[in-house]
């Protein structure tokens, strides 16, 4: 079906012609782009099932990039001329799929996704595709859509010698739509997240090695957590902690759960806020956001996140 549709979607959004390998939807802004000159990705290449996503590991040149794009176009009218482009380019279908079909939340948390706020996955609104151009060129595409915006990832591998693909945001021809102008943009970031995806990462904690000691801070992360825990009296979250896979799992779910636990403390002790409204759970290292496998996945996996239970 949503094959049936791409030929719709490509003249209803007017994306401008196709000027390099692969061009964004008018206004697109860029979030983050994060470059391994020597990495190891996980191509993902089915549906979750029993806890797993079939994969094919590809080596080489690694590059993760964001974009949010405004406006009121679907996640298919974004996903499909872009599908189209990246088959133009030479580049091989090789498995596509749309929520709830990829397994819905477990597909979502068994592939690799850029953390938030720079990245945003609506569970039941995305759809994703796997491709290959030659032996070596692996890429991913990601596209969701939560609250009045929608949000692109594209994962790339290449061998150290090519040139990855040129992605263009055109200019914007019109004014460009931003979600919730109301709200502080910091605020709107973490609200929404935690609103549609249920979680959010605490971003930039720190922690002694093989310590449940909570830096001094101040962090970011916390400030901003506390503000939507008193700007909605009624909320109730669970902070779960999660650990890298160094060392035995039952060392690592004590470890998670403490972590957890002085967050919760320092959200009381700092910013006065009921420690009822806050569970707390450890679970180890059986929630990676992305592989072991190397150290920048060990440190992005050691993580505490919010999850919400309800508003």
């Amino acid at each position: 079906m949503i094959r049936a549709l791409v030929i719709f979607c490509v003249s209803a959004l007017a994306l401008p012609a196709l000027a390099s390998d692969l061009t964004l939807p008018n206004g697109a802004k860029t979030l983050a782009q994060r470059h391994s000159p020597l990495a190891r990705y996980a191509l993902p290449l089915g549906p979750a099932a029993d806890d797993n996503v079939p994969v094919r590991y590809f080596e080489g040149q690694v590059l993760r990039r964001t974009w949010r794009a405004g406006g009121d176009a679907t996640s298919l009218q974004l996903f499909a001329p872009m599908r189209q482009q990246l088959e133009d380019a030479g580049y091989d279908i090789l498995f596509q799929c749309q929520a709830q079909d990829c397994g819905g939340f477990d597909f979502r948390f068994g592939i690799e996704v850029v953390p938030a706020p720079d990245m945003t996955v609506a569970i039941g609104d995305y759809l994703f595709l796997s491709a290959l151009k030659g032996d070596e060129q692996a890429l991913s595409l990601l596209v969701s859509r939560s609250r009045g915006a929608s949000y692109i990832q594209v994962i790339e591998v290449t061998p150290p010698e090519t040139n990855p693909i040129d992605v263009t945001p055109p200019k914007p021809t019109m004014p460009v739509t931003e979600p919730d102008q109301t709200v502080e943009p910091e605020e709107r970031g973490l609200l929404t997240v935690l609103t549609n995806n249920g979680r959010v990462v605490l971003e930039n904690l720190e922690f002694d090695s093989g310590s449940a000691r909570l830096g001094s801070g101040p962090f970011e992360s916390l400030v901003r957590l506390a503000e939507v825990l008193r700007d909605n009296p009624e909320m109730h979250i669970s902070l779960v902690g999660h650990t890298d896979n160094v060392g035995a799992q039952d060392k690592n779910i004590s470890l998670s759960r403490r972590r957890a636990t002085a967050v919760r403390e320092r959200l009381h002790e700092t910013y006065d806020i009921d420690v009822n409204r806050i569970d707390v759970a450890g679970v180890g290292y059986m929630a990676p956001l992305t592989s072991n496998l190397t150290p920048q996945g060990r440190e992005a996996n050691r993580r505490v996140e919010a999850v919400l239970l309800n508003r």
